[in-house]
């Protein structure tokens, strides 16, 4: 999910959480790069999203339509809305959420959407007004997290993962303070309201911060002096997805459309301007995927 759709995520993490998208429309002209048409081939895919004009969008349905296939977007105004439209077969895929929102979805529903490709991982950062770099911050001081629980469970990974904290389940997406490890932690952790953050950075030595309240806490995203890892497999439950029904995971055409996705230029520069260039591009193997999501949904189910 994008730098914009955290605040609404984080509002909706305390609860169930998050979306997707499916369905079948007429085949357009559009000419492929054998010179027939997706008439002449029949190749018609509907994607759900939210937010239509992402400059992503337009070069990758026009990469799409030089392959032959005719990609429809249909723009969806609330996240509650892609999934149910997906599993409905509304749609035939969806590109919105990572898969910790699609672990719950799944469990809160019964469904088994599954992914079928990965997209980008947009970085949770550390700031300081204090230091330039995690290893000057000294034994005991105090570092503050959001305080709503998917937000604070994400923060802990990252601290974890910059060696300030060791987290006694080894981390986890319900990870809260009480998973802290007091005695092998570098720093005590507070937590605060996301939106108090950025202006209770000089009172502590770093903050997690939400990425929609950095640029108003006059900081640029190059600030932080810690993030998400996406090669740390702690990260991998927050990468966004393209997801599909289950019946579809091995759909050639669909494979195809996550290939332009992650290989186009074009595609990828779009991806970069629509996140304030905060976004890192990944092509995580689908196995990796399937098994994070199995382990999300398996670690959901056990705390409902």
């Amino acid at each position: 999910m994008s730098r914009r759709t955290t605040s609404i995520i984080a509002a909706l993490a305390a609860a169930p959480l998050f979306i997707a998208l499916a369905g079948c429309a007429t085949a357009s002209d559009s000419p492929s790069s054998d010179g027939s048409s997706a008439e002449e081939t029949g190749t018609t895919v509907t994607i759900g999203v939210v937010g239509k004009g992402d400059a992503q969008w337009e070069p990758f349905v026009e990469a799409a339509a030089e392959e032959g296939i005719t990609v429809e977007l249909v723009d969806f105004g609330s996240y509650e809305q892609p999934n149910p439209a997906l599993t409905e077969g509304e749609i035939d895929l969806n590109q919105f959420q990572h898969i910790v929102y699609l672990a719950n979805y799944n469990v809160s529903s019964g469904e088994d959407l599954v992914p079928i490709g990965s997209t980008a991982i947009y970085p949770l950062g550390l700031y300081s007004t204090k230091y330039d770099d995690v290893d000057s911050i000294g034994e005991g001081e105090t570092v503050a997290v959001p305080d709503d629980a998917s937000n604070q469970a994400r923060a802990l990974l990252v601290l974890q993962s910059a060696g300030l904290v060791e987290l006694k389940s080894g981390g986890t997406i319900f990870s809260d303070l009480a998973d802290v490890d007091t005695e092998k932690s570098k720093v005590t952790v507070t937590a605060l309201e996301a939106a108090l953050l950025p202006t209770s950075l000089p009172d502590v030595a770093a903050a997690i911060i939400n990425n929609d309240f950095v640029e108003d806490a006059g900081l640029t995203f190059t600030d932080a002096i810690a993030q998400d890892d996406p090669e740390d497999p702690n990260a991998l439950p927050y990468v966004n997805i393209f997801a599909a029904r289950a019946e579809d995971a091995d759909n050639e055409t669909y494979k195809k459309l996550v290939e332009i996705f992650q290989t186009n230029a074009d595609v990828q520069a779009g991806l970069l301007e629509s996140s304030g260039d905060t976004a890192v591009a990944l092509q995580t193997p689908v196995e990796d995927l399937v098994a994070s999501l199995e382990k999300v949904e398996k670690d959901t189910a056990a705390q409902k």
